[in-house]
């Protein structure tokens, strides 16, 4: 937008404080008036001994000596003025500086004001973390758009080589092609589903309302049971009534994911996975636990970045899904105002936390 031209902040402060000293000049002059020169008789004052002056001669006498100290106030209060200005507004040109780079594209530059702590200092302060957090979001997006290509060129690059094997094939299997075709497709679909949820949860654009957690929960457990019986797994829930407010799509959604991650990432046979749901005091919380092999810290901190799963990237797995199950379970539960946990057991397998708020 193109605005009029103005005056700087500096010279409206220089202008300021001028125009300041210079009241204060008025008012002190003014106070002269009042309290002392008033009570000087206006004619002539006669009586013995050395000349006294009236009213008259000291007007005559003060007045050029206090219009010369307006003046030179004037001067002072300019120069002044124009000098503090620039020393108090050197900090807000630094930001503006740094405003300039972050729009032109450079997020690493930072302010870093020094001295003590003031308006100016917390202003920096806060715009430098906030090119921080703009940074790391950007990075993040940058990676997860490189992932996104990846993994949805993969399907189609499959196809591609299924079709051409099978054009230059004359004997080819034409059930066992289409078969092929089918379960590549499905997966293509079920990552471009799983973008879809997980746009939808960064954008918090979904209607909230109250629901509660334990019959989610048990939804999300009847649909995957018969993927726990195929794998040898027992699925166990408990829970009592546990409201929250959100979304009842998305937040099936985000039990489902665990749920899912739970069995696939499991023993091969004998495994359990626990799914329960409490009340606690300020949260309604929703706790998955699973066996499995042991899993490092400084791998279970990386569950939530998008295509990751588990503790290799690629699965030949059906069941293996597409590697945004944490990542959406982490976008919802941030959507919902709610925190996520996920700490290894000792035994191998992790335990996942989720709290919600229990109001709106």
């Amino acid at each position: 937008m193109i605005r009029e031209p103005g005056l700087s902040v500096r010279l409206k402060l220089t202008l300021s404080y001028a125009a300041f000293l210079m009241v204060a000049g008025g008012v002190l002059l003014a106070i002269v008036w009042v309290f002392l020169l008033r009570y000087v008789p206006d004619g002539p004052i006669t009586g013995p001994g050395p000349f006294v002056p009236n009213r008259g001669d000291l007007i005559r006498a003060f007045a050029p000596a206090a219009v010369w100290a307006l003046l030179f106030l004037l001067a002072f209060g300019l120069l002044g003025g124009w000098f503090l200005a620039g020393r108090m507004l050197m900090p807000l040109r630094r930001i503006t500086e740094a405003t300039r780079l972050a729009a032109g594209g450079s997020l690493s530059h930072r302010i870093e004001l020094e001295g003590a702590d003031d308006e100016f200092r917390e202003l920096a302060d806060s715009f430098d973390a906030m090119l921080a957090r703009l940074e790391a979001h950007i990075a993040e997006q940058r990676r997860f758009a490189a992932n996104a290509s990846h993994e949805l060129r993969t399907p189609l690059a499959i196809t591609r080589t299924l079709l051409d094997v099978a054009r230059s094939d004359p004997d080819r299997d034409v059930d066992e092609l289409i078969e092929r075709l089918r379960i590549v497709n499905a997966r293509a679909i079920g990552l471009t589903e799983a973008l879809l949820v997980l746009s939808r949860a960064d954008q918090r654009s979904f209607r909230r309302e109250r629901v509660d957690l334990s019959l989610i929960a048990e939804e999300a457990a009847e649909a995957l049971l018969p993927l726990a019986e195929a794998r040898g797994t027992t699925l166990r829930t408990q829970g009592t009534v546990t409201p929250a407010y959100g979304s009842p799509a998305l937040l099936l959604q985000l039990v489902s994911n665990l749920v899912h991650n739970a069995i696939v990432h499991n023993l091969p046979q004998g495994g359990t996975v626990d799914l329960t749901t409490t009340v606690q005091a300020d949260a309604a919380e929703i706790v998955v636990e699973n066996t499995g092999e042991r899993l490092s810290l400084q791998l279970v901190s990386t569950l939530t970045e998008p295509f990751q799963r588990g503790s290799e990237r690629v699965r030949t797995d059906d069941h293996a899904g597409v590697g945004l199950g944490l990542a959406i379970v982490r976008s919802i539960s941030d959507a919902h105002g709610g925190t996520l946990s996920i700490v290894p057991r000792p035994d191998g397998g992790l335990r996942v936390t989720v709290r919600l708020p229990p109001h709106a």
